[in-house]
């Protein structure tokens, strides 16, 4: 039987195993081809062929052949030049084997003459649709430029490469909303996008471990920009009456109050909907009409009022397990899971913690006092604890807020042990203080060692 007679009977799942993808047999359900894309190389001629990798004497392949048994094929395996070369391994296989073999065969480097050609074909196709999408970005740069320049001047504050404008609303009530700015707080290259989508009044939506800096990323943004935010916090306790509005009776009449939403959307603040994978559907549902271009809010118990957004009004949100971090939800009981279409409507940013070189620097920014070796022992004992966290081998987080505190405690008390007392230890069980407390010696003995090796060496 030919190869076309063993596919017919190589059933997986209901579905025949189809043609190779670079050189590799694959299944067919796992066959994606784009629109007008060119046949895959050797689609109906099976596996047959040889798998190469290296050159010259180190040239090393095998090769594949139908057998003269039924369903079957054999390979070989040897050196040098697969016609010429001797073969020291020969054996026939089914062909479950062979597709694991093929598998095995690719992740150590082994391609077909045919993978080789699609391999060509995609390098080349890459690069066209590279060099074609630096021409469009360049296109749509100088479209920004341009529409920026036919703008009256307008003060702008720096954040991370993007200028973005201050605030033209200057009430009191707005700036009593300000947040207070740090000054030692670090804008790294992973937040450029995210200023471009303020500034295009996007609806931004971070996503990240508790304690990664999302809400205080927006918050500094809005403290150089002089822009009044506000925060609704959705723990499972805020109705649609806090988040929308009520009626209320207040001597003697009955009157509406604005909730937090359509107060934002008025008067041109930043609203910050935090945790808003624990927030409730019908919140969500008022939230959809929002996102939407240029979103007005209905308020029906109004009479139907509709409540068109300010210009400067902007709307964030923040989650711990939606999107990417949906595989954490269980370390975040009641997160609620955040649907594709109601996704779609924000641009999702997955907010980690900082590294551990930009967190040491951010400690170095907000404590002079620290060395840059202690501030990188810090950092990466809070790697670890986080790494920890990440395994499920702790039941709580370790913020960059927690550390900075403990390092502040430290410089004052001059104890590592003590200061993570009232810092760390009390704000976690028995069993997390236990595994903090061995990474933080396990960091203090190692770090240290180096420097006790030269001091004894020295007293020789």
């Amino acid at each position: 039987m030919g190869w076309r007679g063993a596919r017919r009977v190589a059933i997986r799942g209901g579905e025949p195993l189809l043609g190779t993808m670079s050189g590799i047999f694959i299944h067919s359900r796992f066959r994606f081809l784009p629109m007008n894309a060119s046949p895959l190389a050797v689609q109906d001629d099976g596996p047959e062929g040889v798998y190469t990798r290296g050159a010259g004497d180190a040239r090393e392949w095998w090769r594949v052949s139908l057998s003269e048994r039924a369903n079957m094929f054999r390979i070989e395996h040897g050196h040098g030049d697969d016609a010429l070369g001797e073969v020291d391994i020969d054996t026939v296989v089914d062909l479950d084997n062979l597709e694991a073999k093929l598998l095995k065969w690719r992740r150590e480097g082994f391609v077909s003459d045919a993978g080789r050609d699609d391999e060509a074909r995609a390098a080349e196709a890459g690069r066209r649709f590279a060099a074609e999408l630096r021409h469009a970005a360049a296109a749509v740069r100088a479209e920004r430029e341009a529409a920026s320049a036919a703008r009256p001047a307008e003060a702008t504050a720096r954040i991370g490469t993007v200028n973005m404008p201050v605030a033209r609303e200057r009430s009191p009530a707005s700036q009593a909303l300000v947040p207070c700015r740090n000054d030692a707080y670090l804008f790294t290259a992973r937040t450029d996008d995210i200023a471009m989508d303020i500034v295009e009044n996007r609806r931004v939506m971070l996503i990240g471990h508790t304690g990664s800096g999302k809400t205080s990323f927006i918050e500094q943004v809005a403290a150089r920009t002089g822009h009044g935010v506000l925060r609704a916090n959705m723990n499972g306790q805020t109705t649609i009456g806090d988040f929308v509005g009520f009626w209320t009776v207040k001597g003697g009449e009955t009157i509406w109050v604005d909730g937090v939403l359509p107060v934002a959307m008025r008067a041109g603040y930043w609203l910050i909907v935090d945790e808003l994978d624990f927030a409730e559907p019908s919140v969500l549902a008022v939230l959809t009409a929002v996102l939407e271009p240029n979103g007005k809010l209905l308020l029906k118990e109004r009479g139907n009022e509709i409540v068109t957004p300010h210009p400067e009004f902007r709307l964030f949100a923040t989650a711990n397990a939606a999107g990417a971090m949906s595989a954490y939800r269980h370390l975040y009981q009641g997160a609620n899971l955040l649907n594709e279409a109601f996704l779609d409507r924000w641009r999702v940013y997955l907010f980690d913690y900082l590294p551990k070189d930009e967190e040491a620097e951010v400690l170095r920014r907000t404590l002079p006092q620290l060395t840059p070796a202690l501030a990188q022992t810090l950092a990466a004992i809070a790697a670890d604890c986080r790494a920890a966290f990440a395994r499920e081998d702790l039941a709580s987080a370790f913020s960059t807020r927690r550390l900075i505190d403990w390092a502040e405690l430290m410089l004052r008390t001059g104890d590592a042990e003590r200061a993570a007392g009232p810092s760390i230890y009390a704000k976690v069980s028995a069993e997390d203080a236990a595994l903090i407390r061995s990474i933080i010696r396990h960091h203090a003995i190692f770090d240290a060692a180096p420097d006790a090796g030269a001091r004894a060496s020295g007293g020789r």
